[in-house]
């Protein structure tokens, strides 16, 4: 069965006071405390497997969310690491705009707030893994046999390029009203 509806101006600003909320709690959190947080619910979640596929559908993202947000090689901008903990502060929340506990659809909201933020972050998260890939390529190369200062600037450079490139395709892209 499928089930669509659209979310209007009005419906996205409770996603959107929600967020406010969420990013005032992380301007006073520390990052390892959300990250901690966040993936103590995961573990939660996992527990009360099999989950609804629209719930565990979304779990590899998140993940992804949280690698990237923790990779430090790959120095994730401010204002996009603010959005992730922002976004994992409301997903840990389970007193959130539908309380988790409740059975079958606890976390639409949740997934629907994860759902806009990949979304809006596609040209990060797209960068991120030609990142990935870029490092893994070189390490698998040449990179073990190689000075790690010759290597952190091959890496520092070609991290540079993708974040002029996440920024510049974002910036052409229509920004999402999510984060006004």
């Amino acid at each position: 069965m499928k089930i669509s509806f659209e979310l209007s101006d009005r419906d996205l600003d409770f996603f959107r006071t929600a967020l406010k909320q969420s990013r005032d709690a992380v301007r006073d959190a520390e990052e390892s405390d959300i990250v901690n947080a966040i993936s103590d619910v995961l573990d939660e979640i996992r527990k009360n497997e099999p989950l609804p596929d629209f719930v565990g559908k979304r779990i590899p993202q998140l993940e992804s969310l949280i690698r990237m947000l923790a990779d430090d090689e790959w120095q994730l901008p401010a204002a996009d690491r603010e959005r992730l903990l922002a976004t994992f502060v409301y997903f840990a929340d389970p007193e959130d705009i539908l309380p988790d506990n409740i059975p079958v659809i606890g976390y639409l909201d949740d997934v629907i707030i994860i759902e806009l933020v990949v979304r809006e972050l596609q040209h990060v998260r797209a960068a991120y893994d030609d990142f990935c890939q870029y490092r893994n390529d070189f390490d698998n190369g040449k990179g073990l046999n190689i000075d790690p200062a010759i290597r952190r600037d091959r890496i520092d450079r070609r991290r540079q390029k993708l974040h002029q490139r996440m920024q510049q395709r974002s910036s052409m892209q229509k920004k999402s009203n999510l984060w006004s």
